[in-house]
């Protein structure tokens, strides 16, 4: 795959198709995302968590206004959700206050401790991937042969390890095969189960399938 070609399937810039595509080439030959229809697949849903490969650091923003927090994360009380939440006035909610509403969304879960133990912020959605938690962080890197509990923000940072993490957790759960099928829908639902940001992911699917040649399991074309 070239520069265009790469481009073309992910709606990536100039400057961010030249500063993934070798890593990513790399990690999809790594494991096994070698047809057009398991490259379609995976690129479509890499573009959509990681907002079309930007340049890093690559993680989750907790950038929301007061009155969305609740709707996007329920399980924060509304006094949370009005407090740390952006203001009115504010350009962006500030690093201290994104860094509390990731230590309370993500703690004593997946390995995480409570939220003094910060980390919700450190192991918050990172990576092409946005790979979440002290327990997967763990378990991506001994399966690249890196040791990501203490060195997270490399997933956030270094290409190399964030384009292995996304194609590690997209061989290692089963989505090789399901795009061999052609059931996209199903690889929606392993990488988000409540299925966010379906009809998105099915777009960049499209575009994935008509840059790569790939046609839907019914054998009629892509639109």
């Amino acid at each position: 795959m070239d520069q265009s070609t790469f481009m073309a399937a992910t709606g990536a810039s100039a400057a961010s198709a030249n500063f993934w595509l070798t890593p990513i080439m790399n990690a999809m030959e790594r494991f096994e995302i070698n047809t057009p229809a398991r490259q379609a697949a995976f690129l479509a849903q890499v573009a959509y968590e990681s907002g079309r490969f930007p340049l890093p650091p690559v993680a989750e923003s907790f950038n929301y206004a007061a009155d969305r927090l609740h709707a996007v994360f329920s399980s924060l009380t509304p006094s949370q959700c009005a407090s740390l939440g952006r203001q009115p006035g504010e350009a962006s909610v500030p690093p201290a206050r994104q860094q509390q509403l990731a230590n309370l969304l993500y703690q004593n879960r997946f390995g995480n401790g409570p939220a003094a133990s910060g980390d919700g912020w450190k192991y918050r959605g990172s990576g092409l991937i946005q790979l979440t938690f002290k327990a997967n962080f763990d378990s991506a890197g001994k399966a690249i042969g890196m040791d990501l509990v203490t060195k997270a923000d490399l997933v956030r940072n270094d290409a190399n390890v964030a384009a292995l993490v996304a194609a590690w957790f997209w061989k290692s759960h089963g989505c090789n095969e399901l795009a061999d099928v052609g059931n996209f829908q199903q690889i929606t639902k392993v990488i988000n189960p409540a299925k966010a940001g379906a009809e998105g992911r099915d777009d960049a699917f499209e575009l994935a399938s008509n840059a790569l040649g790939v046609q839907p399991a019914n054998g009629s074309a892509v639109a």
